[in-house]
């Protein structure tokens, strides 16, 4: 049998950084995310009389050091729902892969889905952030469109996303400024663990999370456009000075991501709505209304020759294609 899902990427706009549970990929605080139309993963899982699975990334087959994080995951699936199929998984990835463009989200989150329509495991949403979340944490929140929170959780079973709005009437549109499309040299899983282990600054971290979820949910129900920017934008950068104060120090940051964000305070003082957002890459979300997306991209184009910008709009959850 064989079925192949689609899922779409989300950039957190109350952003989830550190672990307090590796097997089960919980987190310390709760995130709240934006599922996004432009970029997104198609998986074709294919079930194999074999012992062993074999997996392909945009049409080349992996060997098993580079495939051990999917080969892993599939172990624990197998033992989570007690069957011993192996399968072939296809992967065709719409996004820059470790580049801090959610990659992993879209990735892990159709692969779940795959499975559960190849194994018939007739798993419910909730479930199947459950399962996604396996693999990686933010594709707990890849399973939904729109606006969504992930619950930390204290276990597997707790530890699940949630849609706070699927289908939000919003005039919020995200232009990505893609700097470098190359992998990143720190992995946001030892970014975390660094920052957790050695940032001073990490249990401040877990107050501002709590409060700033709050008031952008807020701001959410009342379509408070400015509100969600200047939360996002703060959350974004708290999130980043994390890493700057860890021991020893890092930045995701590359000159022409200062430089962007100079750029978004200097278009905020003409007037024109913007604000930025930076998940664990060098790349730069801008969020724009549909009124300033144009006045944004013309200007940043302006001022830096050699960046790509790429417009993406609110997106839905998984598919199945």
């Amino acid at each position: 049998m064989t079925r192949t899902a689609r899922a779409f990427t989300n950039i957190a706009l109350i952003k989830y950084w550190g672990k307090k549970n590796k097997q089960w990929k919980l987190p310390y605080t709760n995130s709240l995310s934006l599922t996004l139309d432009r970029f997104y993963t198609d998986t074709k899982l294919t079930i194999i009389d074999s012992d062993k699975d074999i997996v392909s990334l945009n049409h080349k087959i992996l060997n098993d050091q580079e495939n051990k994080r999917i080969l892993n995951y599939l172990d624990t699936v197998r033992k989570l729902y007690s069957f011993e199929d192996h399968f072939q998984v296809d992967t065709v990835n719409h996004v820059p892969t470790s580049a801090g463009f959610a990659s992993s989200a879209s990735g892990f989150a159709a692969l779940a889905g795959a499975i559960n329509e190849t194994k018939q495991l007739n798993l419910n949403r909730q479930e199947l952030s459950i399962l996604a979340r396996n693999g990686s944490g933010s594709a707990s929140r890849s399973i939904y469109g729109g606006f969504v929170e992930w619950i930390a959780g204290d276990s597997n079973e707790t530890s699940f996303a949630k849609p706070i709005d699927e289908t939000p009437k919003i005039d919020l549109v995200l232009l990505s400024v893609v700097i470098n499309q190359q992998s990143k040299k720190i992995s946001s899983t030892n970014g975390m663990e660094n920052s957790v282990k050695t940032s001073p600054f990490y249990p401040n971290w877990v107050t501002l999370v709590a409060s700033e979820l709050q008031e952008i949910k807020q701001a959410i129900a009342k379509k408070d456009l400015q509100k969600i920017g200047e939360i996002a934008e703060h959350n974004a950068m708290s999130m980043h000075a994390l890493t700057l104060s860890a021991n020893p120090s890092f930045t995701y940051f590359a000159p022409e991501t200062i430089r962007i964000i100079q750029i978004v305070k200097e278009l905020r003082q003409k007037g024109i709505f913007a604000y930025a957002t930076i998940d664990a890459g060098p790349n730069v979300k801008i969020i724009c209304t549909k009124e300033s997306l144009e006045k944004v991209q013309t200007y940043i184009e302006q001022q830096l020759s050699n960046v790509n910008t790429v417009i993406a709009n609110i997106g839905s959850g998984i598919q199945y294609v």
